[in-house]
């Protein structure tokens, strides 16, 4: 019988195994799941076991460990669906008159999103986008977030003193970001919500959120009004760390035992240099247009360390962004320095030499598949002179790092499917795969988008968290295309329906 969403399952009959589980297991053909308690309690062939109350019936589904999202920035992701979408745009020009039509929200501002400038002919500039938009406050924050073109309306509004071209980067477009992003809780936590079900809709069961707020205030006070829809890791933020100690926050902290322990403590995220797009991740060469400009670390060394050193301390994991190659150097040193565990956000440029490196100090990479196929241009055209590795991925995992996915919503789609899929074929238009060699194999990558990734502890077998996802095809079979459409006909967490009841 069909459950309604939220109701807990006693089993699911008649499904595929579509991983590796399925030789682990010796298995071969449909299948009984058994659930209790939350996680898989036998698997038998269907048929072989007597079936009692609540059974979904899996006609012939093939299922696989639910996909978790490992690098999300959660309520401006929500929020994107309120702004005006400029991914398509293909100039400063176009954009600005994109701005000039788009409605003004509630608090009197104009928000844009997603616009790539490295891809126009043109550049953002100030009396361009106050020509198009006058006296509304007008924002427009770049793809990656690093940067915000606003207009001389915006910055008197926000206080800041006028900027040439109009574009804030780093730090003050951070500050801007958490100011559009600071929205009416009630309204913020239903967009949240509205997101979470589109997420569960593609098989997601657990994010981790990288929101630059206070986070176990949002996720208590979410927890409070009955969200169940996925698991959660939320971050801190050095502007952060002294509270998170005070409070006795630390990784893996449960936040309410009776809420199933969906949401838990997460790590101190660490914002150590810039982006691609901006031009402002920290090089070993310099940006092709731009041969002087090797980008920029934004943490000194002995800080990052006495920050990494705290953390550990007081029992906090570390998350720390590093896209260029100095900074993934300058991260790893910080890890060796203090023996802190934890993750290398994005780690886009890496150095020959410091591949080994993370599976040698326990350091797991954390990384964005889809990011690769949306800069391979950008990348090509402005680290055509860096000698370090481009996206690496088959790379990172020969040398033994642990690897996990995400998305950096709403930098891509929070969609585990187009990572895998950016994984396996590296491309996503009628080109060819860039750097096939970089590679991963299916049964890789659905690993990777598990919970924990490679070092996560996963799977379809007795024992496991009932965590899971139901697909309507085969993902061995599938093409490209076929593994960004893949149908998802149920979401389970813990042994409850959070789609397709």
């Amino acid at each position: 019988m069909a459950d309604e969403t939220g109701a807990p399952l006693d089993a699911i009959r008649a499904v595929r195994i579509a991983t590796a589980d399925r030789r682990l297991l010796a298995v071969d053909g449909p299948v009984d799941v058994l659930l209790e308690d939350g996680r898989i309690a036998d698997i038998a062939p269907t048929g072989a076991l007597p079936l009692r109350g609540r059974v979904r019936e899996g006609d012939g589904a093939w299922i696989v460990p639910g996909l978790w999202d490992h690098h999300v920035h959660t309520v401006q992701w929500a929020l994107a669906a309120q702004r005006e979408d400029l991914s398509g745009t293909t100039s400063a020009v176009e954009a600005a008159a994109r701005m000039a039509r788009a409605p003004e929200l509630g608090d009197g501002r104009r928000v844009g999103t997603g616009f790539r400038d490295v891809r126009w002919p043109d550049r953002p500039d100030l009396a361009l986008l106050d020509e198009h938009t006058g006296e509304i406050p007008t924002y427009l924050i770049n793809a990656d977030v690093h940067s915000v073109w606003m207009n001389t309306a915006a910055f008197r509004r926000e206080g800041f003193p006028v900027v040439a071209d109009g574009v804030l980067r780093e730090e003050d477009a951070f500050e801007i970001s958490r100011r559009l992003n600071a929205a009416d809780p009630a309204m913020a936590d239903e967009a949240v919500l509205a997101a979470a079900r589109r997420a569960a809709s593609r098989g997601v069961v657990g994010l981790v959120d990288f929101d630059m707020a206070w986070n176990a205030e949002a996720w208590a006070r979410r927890l409070a009004h009955g969200f169940d829809v996925h698991r959660v890791e939320y971050a801190v933020y050095p502007h952060d760390l002294d509270r998170a100690i005070s409070e006795g926050l630390h990784t893996g902290q449960v936040m309410d035992p009776d809420a199933d322990g969906l949401v838990r403590a997460g790590s101190l995220k660490i914002i150590s240099d810039g982006s691609l797009g901006t031009r402002t991740a920290a090089c070993s060469h310099g940006y092709a247009d731009d041969p002087h400009n090797h980008g920029v670390l934004t943490v000194p060394p002995s800080e990052l360390q006495d920050l990494l050193l705290r953390a550990t301390g007081a029992g906090l994991e570390i998350a720390l962004h590093a896209i260029g190659d100095l900074a993934v150097t300058a991260a790893l040193d910080a890890y060796a320095a203090t023996g802190a565990q934890g993750t290398i956000e994005h780690a886009q440029l890496v150095g020959h030499g410091d591949l080994a490196r993370f599976g040698r100090l326990g350091v797991a990479a954390s990384v964005q598949p889809q990011h690769a196929l949306d800069d391979r241009d950008a990348a090509d055209a402005l680290w055509a002179g860096q000698t370090a590795i481009s996206y690496p991925l088959a790379s990172l995992y020969r040398a033994g790092a642990t690897l996990r996915f995400g998305s950096d919503a709403p930098v891509a789609a929070l969609d585990p499917w187009q990572a895998i899929s950016a994984a396996v074929f590296r491309t996503d238009d009628d080109r060819a795969p860039w750097h096939p060699e970089e590679r991963l194999d299916l049964e890789t990558a659905l690993a990777v988008s598990a919970r924990g990734g490679t070092g996560g502890d996963t799977g379809i077998r007795p024992g496991a968290v009932a965590d899971l996802a139901l697909l309507g095809a085969d993902p061995a079979t599938a093409d490209a295309s076929g593994l960004r459409t893949m149908p998802v006909t149920a979401t389970i967490v813990g042994g409850r329906v959070t789609y397709g009841g």
